[in-house]
C-alpha cells in the first residue's frame, strides 16, 4: 500500500523555520518514525516549492498506484485554485494537512482553496497531523476495500 506525502513551499525548512510556530523537530526524523511505525504502508515524500511541480505530483501519485496523498500545500493552500482542479481530477483521496492551526493565525490564512477537494482537513497538531492524516487515509480505504 503506497500513500505520498507531499509538502509545499518552505516546508523544507521544518524545524528550523519559525520554530514558535511550526517546531523544532526534523520533518525527516518524524518521517523515519512514522515509516517504522506504519511498516505495512509505502510512505513515498516528495516537495517542492514550484506550484507546478507539487500539481504533477498529484498525477504522478495516481499514476504510480498509490491508493492516498497527504498534502500541505503550505501557502499554495489559501491561493491555488490549480492545486483544487488537480485534486479533483485525480481518483485517489487527498487529506489536507498543516502544522499550525491556519484558523488561529493571519486572517488571509483562514480560508483553504484546496479543502472542498479534500477528504479532510487536518490542522494545528504540529508533525501529528501528518500521522493522523495518515489514520485518517486507512481508515477510508479500509472502510472502501470491506466493500468491494
Amino acid at each position: 500500500m503506497r500513500i505520498v506525502v507531499v509538502n509545499g513551499p518552505n516546508l523544507a525548512r521544518i524545524g528550523s523555520r519559525e520554530p514558535e510556530i511550526y517546531g523544532c523537530a526534523s520533518f525527516d526524523r518524524f518521517l523515519d518514525d512514522l515509516r517504522q511505525g506504519y511498516s505495512d504502508v509505502e510512505l513515498i515524500y516528495l516537495q517542492s516549492n514550484h506550484e507546478g511541480a507539487l500539481i504533477d505530483y498529484l498525477y504522478q501519485a495516481q499514476d504510480e498506484g498509490c491508493v492516498g496523498i497527504i498534502l500541505n500545500a503550505g501557502a499554495y493552500t489559501h491561493t491555488s485554485i490549480a492545486l483544487l482542479d488537480a485534486i479533483r481530477a485525480i481518483q485517489i483521496p487527498v487529506v489536507e494537512v498543516h502544522l499550525s492551526n491556519i484558523h488561529a493565525r493571519e486572517s488571509y490564512r483562514h480560508e483553504s482553496r484546496i479543502a472542498s477537494g479534500c477528504l479532510g482537513v487536518i490542522t494545528g497538531f504540529g508533525l501529528d497531523s501528518y500521522r493522523l492524516a495518515l489514520e485518517a487515509l486507512l481508515a477510508k480505504l479500509q472502510c472502501v476495500n470491506s466493500k468491494e
